[in-house]
């Protein structure tokens, strides 16, 4: 859940008044269908205006950038790991820091990838023949999200440290990280 700040609640508390005065002039209506119809509208436009909102406000006050990412592999044990720093240089507090780390594997692209690791055999098939040796497909990208910090203040940094699973087969790696506030 998101941390809220004085924006979230203005912008909350603006909808609620207007979510008042909607069920107000609903319940001054003489029509018990209409009035039911209005009470419905005014109720799922609020829900969703408020929903919608913390979305916005979230994306235009809270602010965390990635600092001294270093990755490092371990080949004995077929992982990668990843370390850095994250610092919220907003002015408001972050209640979570999400990492997104994603690999690509560049080898199709030079033509190292043979035309069977991208063949994902279906439900039916793999059913009959999951006993047989057959090459199980090989997923070209890898995309890993971490929670690498947890209420973060203004102005503070946490240093994270996250590992995951290297594809072996993999020859010549991109990688793309995206860096999220909640």
């Amino acid at each position: 859940m998101t941390l809220f700040n004085i924006w979230d609640y203005v912008v909350l508390t603006v909808i609620f008044v207007l979510f008042i005065v909607g069920v107000i002039r609903a319940f001054q209506e003489k029509n018990k269908n209409v009035m039911y119809s209005m009470l419905f509208a005014v109720t799922l436009v609020s829900v969703f205006m408020a929903i919608f909102s913390i979305f916005i406000v979230d994306k235009y006050t809270k602010h965390v950038k990635l600092y001294n990412l270093r990755n490092s592999r371990l080949l004995s044990l077929e992982r990668i790991y990843y370390s850095g720093i994250v610092k919220n240089v907003g002015n408001y507090p972050i209640g979570k820091v999400t990492l997104e780390i994603k690999l690509v594997n560049k080898g199709h692209v030079i033509g190292s990838v043979k035309g069977g690791d991208f063949y994902k055999p279906s439900g039916f098939l793999g059913f009959f023949t999951s006993g047989l040796g057959i090459k199980k497909s090989r997923p070209q990208t890898v995309v890993k999200k971490f929670v690498v910090a947890r209420n973060l203040k203004a102005g503070h940094a946490h240093q994270f440290y996250v590992y995951f699973e290297f594809p072996p087969y993999f020859t010549d790696v991109s990688q793309f990280t995206k860096l999220t506030a909640h």
